[in-house]
């Protein structure tokens, strides 16, 4: 992919300047995960902010993410829960989850988040067998191979009105192309695919354009009838 446009990370520093300002503790997770040689693919500190005033609008006190990395967005997550709510966050690389839990400690939010190790779709089963409570928003920031699969176990842990969202579903305007050599675009597709009329959820995808260049959110809401 392309870098992304100056003028694009411009605005989202003047956005965190005059809406978010200074953080350390994501300045420091961010640290971190360079430090330990993690791929820099967290979303970006104002797309971190929305993941939080989501969690707080929905009056979110289970959340359940697909994807920890580094732990930048389940810091953001986490703060958005309630004094009493707790993220429970999926990754699959042990190293990964290490750096997450000194980052998480570190931001004051450890003691909310719970890691569990391993293939997701293995813990995802894992989770529906032991009819763990729903969950009222999920973040999915994954494979993308697996969005699909991911939408299946979503819908089995989450209660009715619970928001669903997954990150990269437009990849610089991919998705629209069927025969890709992007190996993240048939996932995504697919993904797309299973919302058009389901029965369950109403859904919508917003682009994106900022320091992470160009993609965008795919949000929806499980019906409550």
């Amino acid at each position: 992919m392309q870098s992304a446009d100056p003028s694009w990370s411009d605005v989202d520093d003047y956005i965190v300047n005059h809406l978010i300002g200074e953080d350390p503790a994501l300045d420091a997770c961010l640290a971190a995960n360079a430090a330990a040689g993690l791929p820099p693919i967290d979303v970006s500190i104002t797309q971190g902010r929305m993941l939080e005033l989501l969690a707080r609008a929905n009056r979110a006190e289970n959340i359940l993410e697909i994807g920890t990395l580094g732990g930048f967005s389940a810091i953001s997550l986490a703060r958005g829960l309630g004094h009493s709510g707790k993220l429970v966050t999926l990754e699959l690389e042990p190293d990964y989850a290490a750096v997450a839990r000194r980052n998480l400690d570190n931001a004051g939010q450890g003691e909310k988040v719970d890691i569990l190790v391993g293939e997701a779709l293995a813990t995802l089963h894992g989770l529906v067998e032991q009819r763990r409570a729903p969950f009222d928003l999920v973040f999915v920031d994954a494979d993308k191979q697996n969005y699909a699969s991911y939408l299946d176990y979503a819908l089995k842990l989450a209660r009715p009105g619970a928001l669903l969202i997954f990150d990269n579903v437009v990849r610089e305007g991919r998705v629209l192309d069927p025969s890709s050599d992007d190996p993240k675009v048939p996932g995504t597709r697919k993904l797309y695919e299973m919302l058009k009329n389901h029965p369950q959820l109403d859904a919508t995808a917003i682009q994106t354009v900022g320091a992470k260049k160009w993609d965008g959110f795919l949000m929806a809401v499980v019906r409550e009838e």
